[in-house]
């Protein structure tokens, strides 16, 4: 699979915005705590300046994931959206054949997936299963709670 993400502007302009945040304000507080507990005395005894170097560690794991995501994100507008299949950035509405339950999700990227406002990432068990569908066809998810069928009734962008 390819590292490309692909993201609204909104959500390239939120990611911006935390790296910045990280970078201009966390990564100099790190610094300022170190600095802190090296005044304390012996380093080899010194707990506050081991979890000190520890956070500053995986604050700078994040900025360079951050600066990778933010490196390989492409950004999608709706017009780029085919409603002919489900893709990434289609809305779908599906019926589950067992429950006839029917639901709506937005094929999103993993950075912008949040389950309580419709939004299904890609990698998903269930948006894996949607992806390349075409209104009328079931999906067939294999989900941790076993397999999950799904009517696709309709694509919009």
């Amino acid at each position: 699979m390819s590292d490309v993400m692909y993201v609204t502007k909104e959500t390239l302009e939120q990611m911006k915005a935390e790296l910045h945040h990280m970078k201009a304000v966390e990564r100099p507080a790190a610094s300022r705590a170190i600095a802190e507990a090296r005044e304390k005395g012996d380093l080899r005894e010194n707990a506050e300046y081991d979890a000190a170097k520890e956070s500053q560690g995986i604050l700078e794991a994040k900025i360079k994931k951050m600066e990778s995501d933010l490196a390989n994100a492409r950004i999608l507008g709706t017009d780029d959206i085919d409603t002919s299949k489900v893709s990434i950035l289609t809305k779908v509405t599906v019926t589950n054949v067992t429950t006839k339950k029917s639901m709506t999700y937005q094929i999103v990227s993993e950075k912008e997936a949040d389950l309580k406002s419709g939004k299904i990432s890609v990698t998903s068990p269930i948006g894996q299963g949607l992806l390349g569908k075409e209104v009328g066809q079931v999906a067939e998810v294999k989900a941790p709670a076993g397999m999950l069928k799904f009517k696709i009734d309709n694509i919009s962008a």
